[in-house]
């Protein structure tokens, strides 16, 4: 953990938006074209073929051509059905706001519980009959707890999230929910538990945020939300600003600034500054999809959320993994294919922040393909369409697990 004089709390502030995310990650992406980068290359002669490839996956996923965003609420799909659709339409809302809440609430935790789940782990969901596994399992699950009432303290009203049930979760809680067994070990679920216990704690330490409408619970960020906005509108790039600085102390123990702390950051040498942020790579990849996750219930209420597109792509292994096994990236020292690495390490620092760069780059050539613009295929829609799913289906074809091509090791609060 690193601590700085508290003068340097602006700069610290500064790390925390999608706009030092993007400049950054084109900094190094800079330096890679230059092949000054100590662990990656970079061949942008194969871009052309990646770019064939999400073509190829998204007129696969979506033939018409109408592409929702990407967030949480797809992953609730199962055989065409949208499960939390059903469950909500039986629900009469007081109103808007109070779906809202519901779904703040269920995004939230959905998104905090979603960071990777290893090769072997699957959920049974009982109401298809499908084993799932990875993200869309990892889904399943905290969809079917959130509709059971595991994370509420009211038993008359289960479709909701409370501090008070959250500080009171246990491991066994979610090894039960899902379904986790020595022959299906989840990665992560330790520190999935600490994290939303950390988040209990903080919404009932910050009622002025979370408990304008209701008890504390992270919908009541929906109501804080609302309040910044003008004019019944309001940006994406603001919605991750304000989740940063609100759910920052949730965040394992990592680097701060000035007392600030910075969430998904990391350190790479090569970003070297003037003032207290030199050397530091913000990522923020679950804060940008929990972002991405709560544009819809806020649509739903009425709002109209823009600069979408200020946001970044996905730091994450399945869009990291396309441009590896595309050849857009590859590894200095191919040896490093047989290593297990640490999330903090400069090699997977550097891949991720390479990701976000390039992913720019891919959106552009989708663009100039199809004859749109970022108004109408903005990125949100690109990694949807897209590639996450081209990463996923790639890492199929090559690897009978599905593994990406580098292998992380995870605490289940980044991956």
């Amino acid at each position: 953990m690193m601590h700085c004089d508290p003068d340097h709390i602006g700069d610290a502030f500064s790390l925390l938006s999608a706009q030092a995310v993007r400049d950054r990650a084109h900094r190094l992406l800079a330096l890679g074209l230059r092949d000054e980068l100590p662990h990656f290359r970079v061949n942008l002669s194969r871009l052309d073929a990646t770019a064939d490839a999400v073509l190829a996956e998204m007129r696969k996923n979506y033939p018409m051509g109408e592409i929702p965003f990407h967030s949480r609420w797809r992953h609730f799909m199962v055989n065409g059905r949208d499960r939390w659709a059903a469950i909500a339409e039986k629900v009469h809302w007081f109103n808007p706001a109070a779906r809202a809440r519901a779904e703040f609430d269920l995004a939230v935790v959905s998104v905090l519980l979603d960071a990777g789940a290893g090769s072997r782990w699957r959920y049974l969901d009982r109401i298809s009959g499908l084993s799932i596994g990875r993200s869309e399992g990892l889904a399943m699950a905290s969809l079917n707890l959130f509709a059971k009432g595991l994370f509420s303290a009211k038993p008359n009203d289960p479709l909701r999230v409370d501090a008070e049930a959250l500080l009171r979760l246990t491991v066994a809680d979610l090894e039960d929910g899902f379904q986790v067994t020595s022959d299906n070990p989840l990665v992560g679920i330790k520190g999935r538990t600490e994290l939303l216990r950390r988040l209990g704690g903080l919404l009932a330490s910050r009622p002025e945020i979370f408990a304008k409408s209701d008890t504390a619970r992270p919908g009541g960020l929906f109501d804080h939300l609302v309040l910044l906005s003008q004019d019944g509108t309001i940006a994406g790039t603001k919605i991750l600003a304000e989740l940063l600085r609100q759910f920052g102390p949730i965040w394992p123990s990592r680097i701060t600034l000035s007392g600030v702390p910075l969430g998904d950051c990391w350190c790479h040498p090569a970003l070297s500054t003037n003032d207290a942020t030199s050397e530091l790579m913000p990522l923020h990849k679950l804060s940008q999809w929990m972002t991405y996750s709560l544009i819809e219930p806020l649509q739903r209420a009425g709002f109209k959320v823009d600069h979408i597109d200020g946001l970044t792509g996905l730091a994450e292994y399945r869009n990291g993994g396309l441009l590896i096994d595309c050849g857009v990236l590859s590894l200095c020292d191919a040896s490093d294919l047989k290593l297990e690495h640490r999330v903090s390490s400069i090699l997977v620092v550097e891949w991720r922040a390479l990701t976000v760069a390039l992913l720019d780059r891919v959106a552009d050539l989708m663009r100039q393909r199809l004859d749109r613009d970022v108004t109408s295929l903005p990125l949100v829609k690109i990694l949807e369409g897209g590639t996450w799913s081209a990463g996923r289906s790639i890492a199929f074809d090559r690897r009978p697990d599905g593994s990406p091509p580098l292998r992380v090791i995870s605490d289940g609060t980044v991956f």
